[in-house]
């Protein structure tokens, strides 16, 4: 079991036919704001392996561990002895930290399922094989973007790996704590830095509010761009997995910022 539906690409690598997977917080929901379900602890309580970011994303996780009762239950955390920068656990979004996990997913499927090490090793390298094309990708496209629109403003900041990885800018992050709204103050301050940094367009996620998004857009007078996707898949084929996920986001944000997706 993932907690988001991010990771569940990672465990259906590793794993193939050997496990079966789901996550706990729905596709399409933040998991930093989820509610866990009666139905939640439940499916915890079967589950054999729990695959978690850490770094507080999921504040509600260790009481819903609790309650499961599960003694049984390998947790893996997956950012664990990772370069992590500040308390930003959005590691996942760098493809090369996102080996990471694989590594991580392969060590307790392998603990856990000592039988189906050899073909665990197996999937997992072949998957970081995987991503560390679809870093070159990324790369090759990011570099498309004239070197003086490489910026971007985001709903929250979920995009620090990833802008450090490919060289771009995160000039400003519009939620700075789940939840809590900007004050007038503070968005005007965005806006100020979206003007004197050339910012093309501002960054958000179908899960959250589109309403600040578009407020900050519309007095900077750049584009809104509502379709990233980062703590969750999304609900249709384009963005179905990890993979399909940063290649859409990557075009996404490629197109938006005048390169060539």
């Amino acid at each position: 079991m993932a907690t988001i539906s991010t990771f569940d690409s990672f465990i259906a690598a590793v794993g193939g036919d050997r496990v079966v997977v789901s996550n706990l917080v729905p596709v399409g929901s933040s998991p930093e704001d989820y509610q866990p379900t009666p139905q939640d602890i439940g499916r915890l309580a079967q589950a054999d392996v729990l695959v978690e970011n850490g770094l507080g994303l999921e504040a509600w996780l260790a009481r819903t561990i609790d309650n499961a009762r599960n003694a049984n239950l390998r947790i893996v955390v997956c950012t664990a002895g990772l370069p992590v920068k500040g308390i930003n656990p959005h590691l996942w979004m760098d493809p090369v930290l996102a080996r990471g996990y694989v590594r991580a997913i392969r060590d307790a499927l392998t603990q856990s399922d000592p039988d189906g090490a050899a073909y665990y090793r197996r999937n997992a390298s072949a998957y970081d094989a995987r991503l560390v094309a679809l870093q070159g990708w990324i790369a090759s496209r990011i570099k498309t973007i004239p070197p003086d629109s490489r910026a971007m403003i985001v709903f929250h900041n979920a995009w620090q790996y990833y802008d450090d990885r490919f060289g771009l800018r995160t000039i400003g992050v519009l939620e700075l704590s789940p939840g809590q709204e900007p004050n007038p103050n503070y968005v005007a301050h965005l806006v100020a830095l979206a003007k004197a940094n050339h910012v093309k367009a501002v960054f958000a996620e179908p899960e959250y509010s589109p309403k600040l998004v578009q407020a900050l857009a519309e007095s900077a007078g750049i584009s809104t761009i509502q379709t990233l996707y980062d703590d969750s898949l999304g609900t249709s084929g384009p963005v179905k997995d990890y993979e399909s996920m940063l290649r859409y986001d990557t075009q996404t944000i490629v197109r938006a910022l005048g390169g060539k997706p």
